[in-house]
């Protein structure tokens, strides 16, 4: 599923990008943006054990600048909450992560249609956090913050001047980090993932 899933978000973003270049100009305008899908995380480790993630949820939301007719700066901050378990099926705990995202887009503008497509790249800030199952572990757990980075490819489309629909699949890179407990070190944990989402966005001016 998770290949699946991959290969169709990355031929959404060769989609997207192909469309022909269009639609109103954001520069100079704030917006800001609530959007909401699924991620796909790396599976992480335990001691000697491999830990399988679940597909999870991802929400969030954040303020969009449009620089000129083609650059615009973002800021996002989303939260990611999945399940995880052993080969065999036992149910591992928890895993949540919120990212705090900057970043930036070039937008494909024209006056001919409604639908902006646009790729992205930027830097993240990931605050992890892991909740063993009881019958895993019954110690408390932090995990270390770490940083990654991000591509993306998505596309508005705009209902009004000042409102839009948008659609993005966004691919994060972040090297382990350290999953501890009061004893130490216990485990490695992988925030990379691939999300996909659908939101809206909300121009003030």
């Amino acid at each position: 599923m998770k290949k699946s899933f991959i290969l169709a978000c990355l031929a959404a973003s060769v989609a997207m990008a192909a469309v022909p270049a269009m639609a109103d100009s954001i520069k100079g305008r704030v917006g800001v943006t609530g959007k909401i899908g699924f991620m796909l995380p790396a599976n992480s480790d335990y001691g000697n054990f491999k830990i399988d993630t679940d597909a999870g949820v991802i929400g969030g939301g954040g303020f969009i600048y449009g620089i000129d007719n083609h650059f615009a700066a973002e800021i996002d901050v989303t939260r990611t909450e999945f399940g995880s378990n052993l080969p065999d099926g036992t149910n591992t705990g928890d895993f949540g992560v919120t990212n705090i995202s900057l970043g930036g887009q070039y937008r494909f503008t024209s006056e001919n249609t409604r639908l902006v497509p646009y790729l992205g790249a930027g830097l993240d800030i990931l605050l992890c956090d892991y909740d063993p199952s009881a019958n895993f572990s019954t110690r408390t757990h932090d995990i270390d913050t770490t940083v990654g980075i991000h591509v993306s490819g998505g596309v508005d489309y705009f209902l009004m001047k000042q409102l839009a629909l948008t659609a993005e699949a966004k691919a994060l890179a972040a090297p382990e980090t350290d999953i501890n407990n009061s004893d130490g070190k216990k485990g490695n944990f992988d925030p990379s993932g691939i999300s996909g989402t659908f939101g809206v966005r909300f121009f003030f001016n």
